[in-house]
Parts: C-alpha cells; sequence; structure tokens
C-alpha cells in the first residue's frame, strides 16, 4: 500500500501578484520556505501544483499524463503565443503540426539561415562604425527580424522593419507583464497577425510566390490531420512562432556579451578557443542567465507521483529557472562556469532553458537547436570580426522583471572592423 504525501500549501487565496513581484524568483524562494521539490498555491484564480527538478521535468513532459490544450491563459495566448498556436495542441494534432515546424529546420535549412544572419551583421557592422554609440540588444534584434524574414520568405520592406521588429519585441515583452506592457505586446500581436495573414491569404489566392521550401509557403499550404488547409488565422500565428523566437535569441546574446563583461576569462577562451569552448560558452548563458521562467500542463487523469496526489485537471506548473539552477543537478549552480559542460552528458530534463524531453515530437521548443547555432554565429562576429568598446553602463538585470534583460540594454562604442 502506498502512502499518501501532503503536498505543501501556500496560504492565501490568489499569488499571481507575488509571481509578478517576485518574478523568476517565485518558485525558488518557495522550494526553499517549504524545503519541497513541490508546493500547491493559486495562480490566475485556480489550484496550481507547483514542481522542480529534472524527476518533475521527466513527470512534465509525460504526455501519457500530462496535456496542454486550454492551459495558456488568454492574456498569454493574445499576446505572446497567439491562439491556435503548437504549443497548445496535445497527441496525433501536435505531432503532425510539430513535424511542420521540424520540416523547416533541417540541418541545410539552419544553415541558410545562419549564413544570412551572419552577412545581415558584417552589413550592420559598417553602420556601427559611424554610430557614436551602438544599442546592442535592439540591434541585434533588428537584424535578426529582418534574416529569418528573407529566410522564412516573407516580403519586408526597408521602411517596415524598425516597427515589425519592435512589435516581435513586443509580443515576447508581454509574457510576464501587466498595464502598459501588456497592452503594447497585445496591440503588437494584432499589427503583426492582420500583416502576416494578408501575406498568407496572398500566398493562397496565388499572388504572392514564395520558395516551395520556404516557411511561408509550408505554412501557408500545411494541411491538418483531416485533409484541410490549416485556417488562415492559425496559419498566421505558425508563422509568427517562426519569426518571434528567432527574434527573442538577441537576449540570449545580449546576456553572452554581459558574461565577457562579468567574466573576462571566458571571452579570452571564447576567442582562442575551438568549437568545443564556444558550445560550452554558449550552453552556459542559455543555463544561467534568465530567459523562462516556467511552464504550464494540465494532468489528464488522477495519479500519485512520488507519493504526491494528482488530480485530474490540476494545473501544473514545471519550475524552468530553477531547475536550471538546482544544487542537486548542478555543482555550484549560482557560479557561471562554461566548464560545467565539458563532456555532458545530461538528460534532457536536466538542462531546460527552452523546455525539456524530446525536441523531435515531444513540447520541447522545437527551435532550440537554431538558438544555439545563432548564438554562436553572432557571438563569433562579434570576437573574431569586430573590435569594439564596452563604456561604464548598468549591466545589472532584475529577476522581479519577466522577461528579463540587462537595464542598459548593452551599448557598444568604437565598433571597428577587423
Amino acid at each position: 500500500m502506498t502512502l499518501t504525501k501532503q503536498i505543501p500549501r501556500e496560504k492565501g487565496l490568489d499569488h499571481t501578484l507575488s509571481v509578478l513581484k517576485e518574478g523568476y524568483l517565485f518558485i525558488p524562494n518557495r522550494l526553499e520556505k517549504f524545503r519541497s521539490p513541490i508546493f500547491e498555491t493559486r495562480l490566475l484564480g485556480q489550484r496550481a501544483i507547483v514542481i522542480s527538478g529534472k524527476d518533475a521535468a521527466e513527470l512534465f513532459y509525460d504526455e501519457a499524463k500530462m496535456k496542454r490544450s486550454h492551459v495558456i491563459p488568454k492574456r498569454i495566448q493574445k499576446s505572446l503565443f497567439g491562439v491556435g498556436g503548437v504549443q497548445g495542441l496535445d497527441d496525433r494534432a501536435h505531432r503532425h503540426r510539430k513535424q511542420l515546424f521540424m520540416s523547416l529546420l533541417t540541418r541545410e535549412r539552419v544553415t541558410g539561415l545562419l549564413e544570412l544572419v551572419e552577412n545581415q551583421l558584417k552589413r550592420a557592422a559598417v553602420q556601427w562604425e559611424r554610430m557614436p554609440a551602438v544599442p546592442l540588444f535592439r540591434e541585434m534584434e533588428k537584424l535578426l527580424f529582418h534574416a529569418v524574414c528573407q529566410w522564412a520568405g516573407v516580403p519586408l520592406w526597408a521602411k517596415e522593419l524598425d516597427q515589425r521588429a519592435k512589435d516581435m519585441d513586443s509580443m515576447i515583452e508581454a509574457f510576464g507583464a501587466v498595464g502598459f506592457r501588456h497592452i503594447r505586446g497585445r496591440k503588437a500581436r494584432k499589427r503583426s497577425e492582420l500583416w502576416i495573414e494578408s501575406i498568407i491569404e496572398q500566398v493562397r489566392a496565388g499572388k504572392l510566390f514564395p520558395d516551395q521550401n520556404s516557411a511561408l509557403f509550408q505554412i501557408s499550404w500545411h494541411k491538418e490531420l483531416n485533409g484541410s488547409l490549416l485556417d488562415s488565422k492559425v496559419a498566421t500565428v505558425e508563422l509568427i512562432n517562426i519569426l518571434r523566437p528567432t527574434v527573442a535569441v538577441a537576449r540570449f546574446i545580449t546576456f553572452g556579451v554581459v558574461a565577457w563583461a562579468d567574466y573576462p576569462d571566458t571571452r579570452v577562451k571564447f576567442m582562442e578557443g575551438n568549437e568545443k569552448d564556444r558550445l560550452m560558452f554558449v550552453q552556459e548563458v542559455r543555463r544561467y542567465y534568465p530567459f523562462g521562467p516556467f511552464l504550464g500542463a494540465k494532468t489528464r487523469f488522477n495519479f500519485n507521483w512520488k507519493g504526491y496526489p494528482f488530480k485530474e485537471g490540476t494545473l501544473v506548473v514545471l519550475d524552468i529557472y530553477g531547475t536550471n539552477h538546482s544544487e542537486e543537478i548542478w555543482e555550484e549552480p549560482n557560479t557561471f562556469s562554461p566548464e560545467r559542460f565539458e563532456g555532458w552528458k545530461g538528460s534532457p530534463f536536466s538542462f531546460i532553458p527552452q523546455g525539456g524531453g524530446d525536441d523531435d515530437v515531444g513540447h520541447r521548443c522545437a527551435g532550440e537547436g537554431i538558438t544555439v547555432e545563432l548564438m554562436k554565429t553572432c557571438l563569433g562576429v562579434l570576437t573574431d570580426q569586430l573590435s569594439y568598446s564596452l563604456p561604464s553602463q548598468d549591466l545589472t538585470y532584475r529577476f522581479d522583471r519577466i522577461p528579463s534583460i540587462p537595464e542598459s540594454r548593452v551599448v557598444l562604442t568604437n565598433v571597428k572592423r577587423k
């Protein structure tokens, strides 16, 4: 007979405001308080079980026990993710849609994107040389967006670039926001969806002819399991799910430059090291700096996990940031040390900056591999082909701001091509 354990419960009617106040540390603070990898709370008016760690990630990504449909709050769908996208699907529908994304992310296709990004960065450097100060984060967002639009086959006028790129950023900024940031994100999504849907409708009407291998073409003509074309609004959401996450990589690149400022030896090793050294640095940036805070799913039926009872339909929240900083998984987790990835053969459930599990058919981010390669490419250009100064500025970042970003957004001066 299995004894049922009581899940530690946080007192109070609702703790959504605490999440907004504490940000990335909301879950770690309570794990320490309860001295438990699991606790119960209430978020957005509903009961939630919060879990953290490798075993927790394995449970969270067990599709036999967990589902994603009807989990993402409407306020996040209408700002960050959109309605009807792959993130909220389950089972055959999810696997079918996920394969659409994986077919677009072959090695050959990814190589094409990396070449476009590198060329964009080199062209940007010509302008940067003439600028007294270069706002790196904004510049990286803009050039990543320009490159991914070209790669995806999305037509983009030069005069549109700034606003369209800002709209992608506003959607990302809205994730953990209330008030103006959230409203701005919703407006940005509405503008972006109107823009992309009009392009998809032009493709379907035979007025626009993108390359047949492009994301625009493939998503425009993708068919559901029943053989019908994706609804144009859903196709719009999925195409934005190609564009927006690519722009989000600018945050990791920016944090990479912050890491070089905070830990100068790592920049020297990145410059002088080999491919393995660069990969270790990139992985440590993704582990160490705050990006995704947590994810949600719901239980499919009643079950026990490690003696704890889970009832059908319960919201389960996985601690992303805390798992990547768990003392049970990582030695000195709050120390920045790329060498920890030397020969690393960890589980896909212990290192989860963009989700865990199988990235081919599961709910792990399909673009994780692209993120790593984009970081290596962009940081490589910054060290191998450019020199710059990092003037005095505020490189600190807040844990109560989701998503986090250095306060100065990183400003470069004296940029020169080598």
